[in-house]
């Protein structure tokens, strides 16, 4: 079934909500813009980047290497916006929400923050009009920063609001950096009428962080939050509120710390559903983690043991969670679910596949 299963899932309609825009770097982009500031990265080095073996290269190193060397101008980040955008429409990922850390971008590169969002709007628009692909921007607050930094950024999407920035996120490691130290940038977007998400329960820090997040910052999503799982009450309770959590199939805190035959079976992504949880997959870091919206859906199935119905109903929890008008929900929940549907019980050769 497996190369079946690939067709199917590379074909069913998608949204994804949980990307890191500097996670989705082309391994030649990042070569090439490596090459023209002549930075002290080496071609090895950068390869380690994009190889994911037994102890691979933290993808925090990789993204900060790209705001504090590689990215100089506001058209580089038109370019990795494009490409992530075309690249995503491959995969039949029909709506984009995707996370930019302004911060970064704009202490280590000399970005304002006005001009990168420009160029990253104006990728969107090209993308859409080239590929067919709806993009919304995030700006993600850099949790490894200052709260006074994460309130500055949420000033700078307020007072250069644009349609296509939808909400506010959080990350980079969460370790040390607890969600109760930006309440005040939170609570500043709400105000400002953004939608709000944040990283909590990655890197196994406490399923409270996941509570706090939702109680304190007041947030709409929740992005990883597997040790939730440690809290069962909680996670029902979370499940009554029809939080969704966008999930992660490749996410590298279990790669590293399970043994490889146990991963897949321990991850508390296959534990999260029985919870009552509503739960969505997602790419994250694409590029970097070597995973497509193709293979992150077919990871669900043949990973953690989930079946194609599952699928269909991960499918409709992005669709409620994501941050679009409910017109547009009620119409793109049709049209996913017909063709869902008619792939399903077909399958791409004839042969049905539930």
């Amino acid at each position: 079934m497996s190369f079946q299963l690939s067709d199917f899932c590379r074909a069913i309609p998608k949204v994804e909500l949980h990307c890191h825009l500097l996670g989705t770097v082309r391994h030649a982009t990042f070569k090439a813009l490596a090459h023209r500031a002549k930075a002290s990265l080496s071609d090895e080095e950068i390869d380690a980047f994009y190889i994911r073996g037994e102890k691979p290269i933290g993808v925090l190193k990789a993204l900060r290497a790209l705001d504090a060397h590689l990215l100089k101008t506001p058209d580089d980040l038109h370019r990795i916006s494009y490409e992530y955008l075309q690249d995503a429409a491959a995969h039949r990922v029909r709506y984009a929400e995707f996370f930019w850390n302004p911060t970064g971008t704009a202490r280590q590169s000399g970005i304002p923050y006005a001009s990168a969002q420009d160029a990253i709007v104006r990728a969107i628009h090209d993308a859409q009009t080239d590929h067919g692909i709806v993009g919304r921007l995030v700006p993600a607050i850099d949790r490894e920063a200052s709260p006074e930094a994460a309130l500055e950024m949420v000033q700078w999407v307020a007072a250069h609001r644009r349609e296509e920035v939808v909400g506010i996120g959080i990350d980079y490691s969460e370790i040390d950096h607890p969600p109760e130290h930006f309440v005040d940038a939170y609570t500043a977007a709400r105000r400002a009428g953004l939608k709000t998400t944040a990283h909590a329960g990655e890197f196994g820090m406490p399923w409270t962080n996941v509570k706090t997040a939702v109680e304190l910052l007041q947030v709409d999503r929740i992005d990883h939050g597997y040790t939730i799982v440690d809290a069962p009450e909680y996670a029902r309770e979370c499940a009554e509120r029809g939080i969704v959590f966008t999930v992660v199939p490749t996410n590298s805190y279990y790669l590293r710390t399970l043994p490889r035959e146990r991963w897949a079976l321990d991850h508390p992504i296959r534990r999260m559903p029985g919870l009552g949880l509503r739960i969505h997959p997602n790419t994250d870091d694409p590029t970097l983690h070597l995973v497509t919206p193709t293979q992150a859906w077919q990871k669900m199935v043949d990973d953690f043991g989930f079946s194609i119905a599952d699928l269909r109903g991960f499918m409709l929890n992005g669709l409620d969670s994501a941050w679009i008008d409910d017109g547009t929900r009620k119409q793109w929940r049709g049209e996913f679910t017909q063709a869902f549907d008619a792939l399903a019980r077909g399958g791409l050769d004839g042969k049905a596949c539930i």
